[in-house]
């Protein structure tokens, strides 16, 4: 059976799309961190690669990515003997506990 010529190239057109969505290397959307009222920093479509530092500790995170987080008490994302990181859905927020201390750092979650 021959498929139209409209067909295929709607079909291409997806496949191209899923592809280029699947080696994605930004997690597109901001990071806003405060500590207390204050500002501390918003990162912009932030790499799914690496660590990221904020440029100072922050006790409230707002993730508005399409990514899910992980915070951390280290500036260099590695958990400390005893501590352990914080997980923060994608379009949601996370405000820190006096018992965790500020956040230093984070990564975007593996999927």
């Amino acid at each position: 059976m021959r498929a139209s010529r409209p067909l295929a190239t709607l079909t291409g057109i997806a496949l191209l799309g899923i592809t280029l969505a699947a080696c994605q290397d930004q997690a597109g959307g901001q990071i806003t961190a405060r500590n207390g009222v204050r500002h501390v920093d918003t990162i912009t479509n932030p790499s799914v690669h690496g660590c990221h530092p904020f440029s100072d500790g922050v006790t409230r995170v707002e993730n508005y990515t399409q990514s899910s987080i992980l915070l951390y008490t280290t500036p260099d994302c590695t958990q400390p003997p005893g501590g352990s990181n914080i997980y923060v859905s994608m379009q949601s927020s996370d405000e820190a506990v006096r018992s965790t201390g500020l956040w230093r750092s984070f990564s975007i979650a593996p999927e």
